[in-house]
């Protein structure tokens, strides 16, 4: 039975603001457009991945999809230690690494700089500004894995929120796609676009996946938000992420070193690859090769048949991360072939290898 296009924009997802305002736009028979906005910082680990087929969903079921290249968001956040050039060249680096996914048609890119070197933009922010208040706009810092008083000693970081939000109006679009980390930012549109006669833009998140070395000690008593800043996957923590362009050996032994607790799924990273990005290629299925003294070969056919079995000890965390691996190369495996066949991806991913990385 063929998916409806809501189901195939939903899945995948944690949460959809509101499901029933994404479901009548895709059935109205209208123009419906979408935006993500990322910062150029460097290398691409595979966390990114969970947004960017979600892209690829969104623009096969029609949606003329607009991917923002936030090249001066990247600059106030410190991004590639202020390099402007670098920057760009990490955006353009990305570009490529869409393509090697396979997201080419219904999508355009716009660098952040054709928006504000718009006046009208700049005035937009400003009533975006006159429409909230300092307190909530700092409280949405953790869009950008920052904490509110770090705008005390750099105010610029205040502008990052209202910017984000400028650019869904300014924009125009239906849909704001991002991380569960975003939520802030969309939520703080949905609330001030009426007041400055704009439509509410449906917000959808997905999930973060969690960094290699775990949550680390610290998680009680911090909002969800700053958890998710704290725990998620980071080229600046390069020990904690998988990168794309990784070799199948570098891959393995990452994992291989991953947190994973036995019979604990939350904030298990090598759970979170398994659920949110290999059990979501079509046809999927993690095989566990184990000799017979320790139960033999066994397939998952979907990752909750998974879930039950690790949570119940049934499953070993050193068998796991090996059927997690040689599963996980097999999905880089194309996207690789594909990146590096470009001579100028190459030459990208050389630069920005030796590039200065900053959180």
């Amino acid at each position: 039975m063929s998916k409806s296009r809501f189901d195939i924009a939903v899945r995948n997802t944690l949460e959809v603001v509101l499901p029933e305002e994404l479901s009548q736009k895709l059935e109205s028979g209208q123009r419906v457009t979408g935006y993500l906005g990322f910062e150029p910082s460097g290398l691409v680990h595979v966390g990114w991945l969970i947004w960017m087929f979600k892209v690829r969903d969104l623009t096969s079921i029609g949606v003329d999809f607009t991917v923002l290249e936030a090249t001066w968001h990247a600059y106030i956040n410190d991004k590639l230690g202020g390099d402007m050039d670098m920057i760009r060249k990490a955006a353009r680096f990305v570009r490529h690494v869409l393509r090697a996914v396979g997201v080419e048609s219904n999508i355009r890119f716009v660098d952040a700089e054709e928006l504000v070197s718009n006046e009208s933009y700049w005035g937009l922010l400003l009533k975006a500004a006159k429409a909230t208040s300092l307190a909530r706009v700092k409280r949405a810092l953790t869009i950008m894995g920052r904490r509110a008083e770090e705008a005390e000693l750099d105010s610029s970081k205040v502008i990052y929120p209202l910017m984000q939000v400028t650019d869904i109006f300014y924009l125009g679009v239906d849909i704001a796609l991002g991380g569960m980390d975003q939520r802030k930012a969309h939520m703080l549109a949905r609330d001030i676009a009426e007041k400055l006669g704009f439509k509410k833009p449906i917000a959808v998140h997905t999930p973060i996946l969690t960094g290699l070395s775990g949550p680390g000690r610290r998680m009680e008593g911090l909002e969800v938000d700053d958890v998710l800043a704290d725990a998620k996957m980071s080229k600046s923590k390069p020990e904690t992420a998988i990168f794309i362009h990784d070799s199948p050996e570098e891959v393995e032994s990452k994992v291989m070193r991953a947190y994973c607790p036995p019979r604990v799924v939350e904030f298990n990273p090598v759970m979170e690859l398994n659920k949110y990005l290999l059990f979501q290629q079509e046809g999927f299925r993690l095989v566990v090769e184990r000799p017979e003294k320790y139960g033999g070969t066994v397939v998952y056919n979907d990752y909750y048949e998974l879930e039950r079995a690790y949570v119940e000890g049934k499953l070993h965390p050193l068998d796991l991360k090996k059927a997690t691996a040689q599963s996980l190369n097999k999905l880089l495996e194309d996207i690789r072939r594909r990146l590096f066949s470009s001579g100028e991806a190459v030459a990208l991913l050389e630069e920005l290898r030796h590039a200065k990385v900053t959180r």
